[in-house]
């Protein structure tokens, strides 16, 4: 029972004085808030062709790490300084594949930052904020409109490089197409689209009419039901 008092004396009474408890169990539960909010906008409205849902997973540990590391050391130099330290011999690498995705994840290291800060209403305002701007432009640009079947993202390998012949391919058996890249290879294309189909019969001519190109072109078509088209 003394170990048990001497922690509670030297550890909790100590992180009590620097952070309230009450404060601390606020923030975090705003900031887990406003996150899981953050990440069904993204699901919904991001452009992003890969997995939205599995990469806005990362969102929540994100913001949280960030807000923990904050309280940790924003009262302390010492402590501060051992951070930047730290992270100057550590090299982080991620798979960023659209530039959108480090948007999001700015956001949610600002919420964490805010939180850590003990600043929830600063937080809840700009998040609100944010989103709203967010979703106008959506809404201006034409693509806040949620499209509930028939999403597809299209990736076409081939020799042949008439663009314009492929994309009429497409845009014959599909009720929407857009060109999202294109990579120029030693001989021939990539080619990444996202469409809608109406039914799998339109799918089933377009692969047939798509592998009359060439013996060496290859069609992936991926189902992606969270592409806002």
């Amino acid at each position: 029972m003394d170990i048990l008092q001497q922690i509670q004396e030297r550890y909790i009474q100590e992180f009590s004085n620097n952070v309230p408890m009450g404060d601390f169990l606020a923030n975090i539960l705003v900031t887990a808030v406003l996150v899981a909010l953050l990440r069904l906008f993204y699901i919904h409205f991001g452009d992003a062709i890969s997995n939205r849902r599995r990469f806005a997973n990362n969102f929540l540990p994100l913001a949280l790490g960030t807000l923990l590391i904050i309280m940790i050391v924003k009262s302390s130099i010492a402590l501060s300084l051992g951070l930047v330290g730290a992270l100057s011999i550590v090299r982080y690498r991620a798979a960023i594949k659209d530039p959108e995705e480090l948007t999001y994840l700015f956001i949610a290291i600002g919420l964490g930052l805010a939180g850590g800060a003990n600043q929830p209403v600063l937080a809840i305002v700009a998040f609100a904020i944010i989103m709203l701007l967010l979703y106008l432009s959506k809404v201006l640009s034409g693509r806040g409109k949620i499209q509930p079947e028939g999403r597809l993202f299209i990736n076409i390998t081939t020799d042949v490089e008439q663009l314009g012949r492929i994309t009429n391919i497409l845009a014959s058996h599909l009720t929407y197409v857009e060109l999202k890249r294109l990579d120029t290879l030693e001989k021939g294309l990539d080619l990444s689209f996202i469409g809608k189909a109406q039914s799998l019969e339109a799918i089933s001519a377009l692969k047939d009419e798509i592998s009359k190109l060439s013996e060496s072109t290859r069609l992936s078509i991926v189902d992606q039901p969270e592409l806002i088209i």
